[in-house]
């Protein structure tokens, strides 16, 4: 979150969330690298795994595609649309099944009405501007607060629903790995030992969402303690 200025508060409670993300940042991409050299016994590949996993629950109006890039997986609602990276898509790997499966199963929540991700999509417009300009209002609220009271509070409120739309995150990222990784144990699609490494996989992926989620929330606090300090 990009402030124009450095406080105790922001290396208390901020730097060290943004040590996390960088720690998060580290662990999926090392953790993928080493599960993306490990083949599944049963040569399944990416696709098969989503395909696997939109078939289970029956859900037949949703496309599997091929994008370019590395880690740049996603399920787009709107085009009801997996999205997977050429790593992905085509390779037969632990870390190419599992991340695979967890986009299926964004699209799985997404054909059962899942009540968090309703939620996100709902908040997308208003996060977005609030995660690029809250901070910014609400600092010039702290530094003009005789002049324009209401700045500080409404870029609280803008940056509030960026914070929202992280927390809100975290529940639809956790039980698309879980519906993942149900639905592969169910169908004996991996060993269970494979089946570790796809749930480290997740996990390392899962950490990043936290870390986000945490750097908001601290950020959103430091603001506060800020404007009290500043009375």
């Amino acid at each position: 979150m990009p402030f124009p200025f450095i406080d105790q508060y922001y290396l208390l409670l901020v730097v060290p969330t943004l040590l996390l993300s960088l720690w998060a940042q580290f662990k999926v991409k090392s953790t993928f690298a080493k599960y993306s050299k490990i083949p599944s016994r049963k040569g399944i590949s990416g696709q098969d795994s989503a395909a696997l996993l939109l078939k289970a629950n029956n859900i037949r109006d949703v496309q599997i595609e091929s994008v370019a890039g590395a880690l740049t997986d996603h399920y787009d609602p709107s085009a009801k649309k997996v999205r997977l990276s050429q790593p992905v898509f085509s390779e037969n790997s632990i870390a190419a099944i599992g991340v695979a499966a967890h986009e299926a199963g964004h699209a799985i929540q997404h054909a059962t009405g899942y009540g968090p991700l309703v939620l996100r999509s709902t908040l997308v417009p208003v996060a977005n501007i609030g995660s690029r300009l809250g901070p910014f209002i609400a600092i010039a609220g702290l530094f003009f607060h005789e002049f324009m009271p209401m700045l500080f509070p409404i870029g609280i409120l803008l940056f509030g629903a960026a914070v929202l739309f992280y927390l809100v995150t975290l529940p639809v990222e956790f039980d698309a790995s879980a519906r993942a990784m149900a639905i592969l144990r169910k169908n004996n699609v991996l060993t269970q030992e494979e089946l570790v490494g796809v749930r480290k996989v997740l996990t390392a992926a899962a950490m990043t969402y936290v870390a986000s989620a945490l750097t908001a929330v601290m950020s959103l606090v430091r603001l506060i303690l800020l404007s009290r300090s500043r009375r």
